[in-house]
């Protein structure tokens, strides 16, 4: 829900719209406001964007080309180029040649970037104050719907 109507809640979908539809359309609300939040606590003018790459890479454990990266978060080529070069001249990245082939490139978080990382992770760990609207353990009792949507909507693209 978003916005109020006279002081009530408006649904995320209207009267009648399939429950899929309504949460598709509660988690696209959600994920525009928690971006919103999380962009005004990031340290040392990181982006949104450059810490998705970030967390991407680190999340996986491993490097990947800017197509990779580009498929992944689902942004053009170009957008993705742009953001790997502002976390590069951050130091934040560096591009690595692809040891199997040297004409390839790899994304590499560096050691700083690692670091920034963690401490935007801490950054909304100060903010939980905010969050308190769920219990922790409600918390993770999302997690495993969640976990389950983003596996078959990431199988379908």
């Amino acid at each position: 829900m978003t916005g109020s109507k006279a002081g009530q809640p408006v649904p995320a979908a209207l009267e009648g719209d399939p429950a899929e539809f309504a949460v598709f359309t509660e988690i696209a609300i959600i994920a525009h406001l928690a971006d919103t939040a999380f962009a005004r606590l990031l340290p040392d003018g990181l982006t949104t964007a450059q810490f998705a790459v970030l967390n991407h890479l680190l999340r996986l454990g491993r490097q990947e080309t800017i197509g990779e990266l580009a498929s992944a978060l689902q942004v053009s080529q170009p957008t993705m180029s742009s953001t790997v070069r502002k976390l590069e001249a951050k130091r934040l990245v560096r591009l690595e040649p692809d040891p199997d082939d040297r004409r390839i490139r790899r994304v590499h978080v560096t050691p700083a970037g690692t670091a920034i990382r963690g401490r935007s992770v801490d950054a909304l760990g100060r903010a939980r104050s905010q969050l308190d609207l769920l219990a922790p353990a409600e918390w993770r009792a999302l997690l495993p719907p969640l976990h389950k949507l983003r596996i078959a909507l990431d199988a379908a693209r």
